[in-house]
């Protein structure tokens, strides 16, 4: 039996109250699927993570966002019964296809188990993997990660690391590449006297800019490194939430005699207020020691803001070294150049020029035909 088109689908995964960027994606999937005439839906986690195991200060969005679809949630990741709940719920709507978001092996037994029991009612499943091997590794992750795998019929993702990943679990489930959208949800930019008037920063200084939670993966103790080989005029702006103690970073800031010229955003940022970081930075730094890929890219990408990034993952995928931002290594002089070089050489008009073309490869529409594509893969062999 085939169907012609895909017609509905579930979206599995968190969604607005909570926050951040897997939330954000899966909202912004829902509503281009809706856009493209899908129906569709997410069913969310009523608890995503015990208090005791979240390291930010909430869980949830302290913006009033609505939404032009449906979310419910119904799963608590620590609770078995939701997990049928889940399933019911999903059964009666009857979805052609249900696209699982899977990004950290505490997922693996709620979200594979309610995979599992789809399938066996003939519901495919897809999984979006941001993550196959976790940053930070604990014990018991492979095989946590392999029982998830073994419950999805095919795979999405979003880098190549992340399909080589997947490829040491199965050799026989179809991984299919597509890059991480563009953001498009968190408004237009505003005038950079304006976002510096409202984050209350010297309109006359330079800024880059440092966006999204802190942890030692992310790097940003290099970047702090470097500010001490770039001119005076630049300083470092940090917007996001630290996930690990905050000390060793003001204990290097005040090492390097730093304080004026970096500015620490300490804090979920709200999505009315992301626009104001944005359009205040002259470009966007992720100096990430490790990455799959980064929904951050993508969010300077929606602002046409260069990006310097390092050699690691998915990132040298999504910017073009010279045209959109720069490629460099993780060593604090060689990211201290790049962005030396940015200012020295005047290259903000041409690389912002080059962000606004680049960010035309990841329009949503491709990751829609990917989706679609593979689903008809699959319906093919029922």
């Amino acid at each position: 039996m085939t169907n012609n088109s895909l017609n509905s689908v579930v979206i599995l995964g968190p969604a607005y109250p909570l926050r951040g960027g897997i939330a954000n994606l899966n909202e912004a999937l829902c509503d281009n699927l809706i856009k493209s005439g899908i129906k569709s839906e997410v069913v969310s986690f009523s608890l995503q993570y015990p208090s005791f195991l979240f390291p930010g200060t909430t869980q949830y969005e302290t913006s009033v966002i609505k939404h032009s679809f449906k979310i419910t949630p119904l799963l608590n990741s620590v609770n078995p019964l939701t997990w049928i709940k889940a399933i019911r719920y999903i059964k009666n709507i009857r979805p052609q296809l249900v696209i699982v978001r899977y990004w950290l092996p505490f997922m693996a037994p709620c979200l594979g188990y309610v995979a599992r029991k789809l399938r066996k009612h003939h519901i495919r499943v897809i999984a979006i993997t941001d993550n196959v091997i976790p940053h930070e590794n604990r014990i018991g992750d492979k095989a946590l990660t392999g029982y998830f795998i073994g419950s999805c019929d095919a795979f999405i993702v979003m880098s190549e690391k992340v399909k080589q990943d997947i490829e040491k679990f199965t050799k026989t489930k179809p991984v299919q590449f597509t890059p991480h959208p563009v953001y498009n949800i968190f408004g237009e930019s505003v005038e950079r006297n304006t976002a510096c008037e409202e984050l209350k920063l010297n309109k006359d200084k330079k800024y880059i800019l440092f966006f999204g939670f802190i942890r030692h993966y992310k790097g940003l103790d290099l970047l702090i490194e470097a500010m001490q080989y770039v001119d005076d005029s630049v300083h470092l702006l940090v917007a996001g939430e630290f996930y690990e103690d905050k000390k060793p970073y003001d204990d290097l800031i005040h090492k390097l005699q730093l304080e004026s010229r970096v500015h620490i955003a300490d804090g979920y940022i709200p999505k009315e207020k992301v626009k104001y970081y944005f359009s205040a930075a002259d470009m966007v730094v992720q100096p990430y020691r490790e990455a799959t890929q980064s929904g951050v890219t993508q969010i300077a990408y929606s602002f046409n803001k260069p990006m310097i990034v390092t050699n690691v993952g998915g990132l040298p995928e999504i910017v073009t070294d010279g045209v959109s931002g720069f490629v460099t290594d993780t060593r604090p002089k060689s990211i201290a150049k790049a962005i030396s070089d940015f200012y020295d050489k005047n290259l903000k008009e041409k690389m912002e020029a080059g962000a606004a073309s680049e960010k035309n490869k990841f329009g949503w529409g491709k990751m829609i035909t990917r989706i679609t594509e593979l689903f008809h893969s699959l319906d093919s062999k029922i």
